[in-house]
């Protein structure tokens, strides 16, 4: 079956927990930005669906942070607002 050019499929079904890796220099603010920032598309965010890892050396933080998300539109609108942000230096 050919699809039309102008139809997209979703590889994602949603409404979904999606989880987004979130790596930076370790800052003492780092945890709260990251959270503030997602929250602005995914204001539903609890406390407990951020988790933080730090580097074996000490100088990085990763972040895991599981949003609801509803719709492509949200996911490419918090990618942006993240890997657009300062303290970022990548997002998975």
């Amino acid at each position: 079956m050919a699809e039309n050019s102008t139809e997209k499929q979703e590889i994602i079904e949603f409404p979904c927990r999606f989880p987004l890796k979130v790596m930076g220099e370790r800052h003492d603010e780092f945890v709260l930005t990251m959270t503030e920032v997602v929250r602005v598309h995914a204001p539903d965010l609890a406390e407990h669906d951020v988790t933080l890892r730090e580097s074996s050396g000490g100088r990085f933080y990763a972040l895991t942070i599981t949003v609801n998300a509803t719709s492509r539109q949200q996911l490419d609108n918090i990618y942006l607002s993240l890997t657009g942000h300062p303290m970022v230096k990548m997002v998975l």
